[in-house]
């Protein structure tokens, strides 16, 4: 089985325009995330999926510079997007990642990989509930049943989100679902603002700008420290489903 991990990147962003190619201890938030996804032993390849619009063209040379594989499609239709470079990559499975998460931690990816191959799921994910920090999500799904979920998708915020329709009909999929033990979701790891960019910053920073550390380091982190969990945690999280308006990366 060839298990692809697709990261979703564009330029634009609402709140913090051209975020994903933003330096973050001398590389690109992007860059991190390929590079702490190439760790996970799960997977096969480590991919972007971006758009077609020509501003989009600094994260296809960024992908370059990376030996990272990429497609581009729709800008709007990124379950269409998904759906043809899960195509394009010859994947059996893929994992998606979307590029906002510079401390995604490939042994938790590895986890939730695991689970969904040992139970033949058709989708497996870490938010049901969610237990873990935002910006460790990690979603999993068959080729199938991505195929599945395209075909049936027929409104905007399932085109917009891609696996809307894995949480909307449950009983149509085979889940697996990984959890904490301990409810962490009160910590805000992804990059959407300002914010967010200052706390993810002063922690590669803390790590003296490696990207090897695991996820538990930070959490250890920020609780020896926890002035710096209050530099975001003001920021509300954009809805992600059922909303026309919600972001899409």
């Amino acid at each position: 089985m060839k298990i692809t991990a697709i990261i979703q990147a564009r330029m634009g962003s609402t709140r913090l325009p051209g975020k994903v190619l933003m330096d973050l201890g001398g590389e690109t938030v992007l860059c991190r995330v390929v590079r702490r996804l190439r760790r996970a032993s799960m997977i096969q390849e480590v991919a972007v999926a971006t758009t077609e619009s020509p501003r989009d063209e600094p994260i296809i040379e960024a992908c370059r510079q990376l030996g990272a594989a990429y497609f581009r499609g729709s800008e709007q239709d990124v379950l269409d997007r998904y759906f043809r470079a899960a195509q394009q990559f010859g994947s059996d499975a893929v994992v998606r990642i979307t590029s906002d998460c510079p401390l995604i931690d490939p042994e938790l990816v590895d986890q939730v990989v695991d689970s969904f191959v040992a139970h033949h799921a058709d989708f497996g994910c870490n938010v049901l509930p969610r237990k873990y920090p935002r910006g460790l999500d990690t979603e999993v799904f068959t080729a199938e049943a991505l195929r599945k979920v395209w075909q049936l998708s027929d409104q905007p915020h399932q085109r917009e989100h891609v696996t809307s329709l894995f949480y909307e009909r449950p009983g149509s999929f085979r889940h697996a679902t990984v959890s904490g033990e301990q409810d962490y979701s009160c910590y805000r790891w992804t990059l959407d603002t300002p914010e967010d960019l200052c706390l993810i910053r002063a922690i590669y920073s803390h790590f003296e700008h490696r990207d090897d550390f695991a996820w538990r380091e930070v959490l250890a982190l920020m609780e020896r420290l926890p002035e710096l969990a209050s530099l975001n945690a003001h920021i509300e999280q954009k809805p992600v489903r059922e909303n026309e308006n919600a972001q899409v990366y």
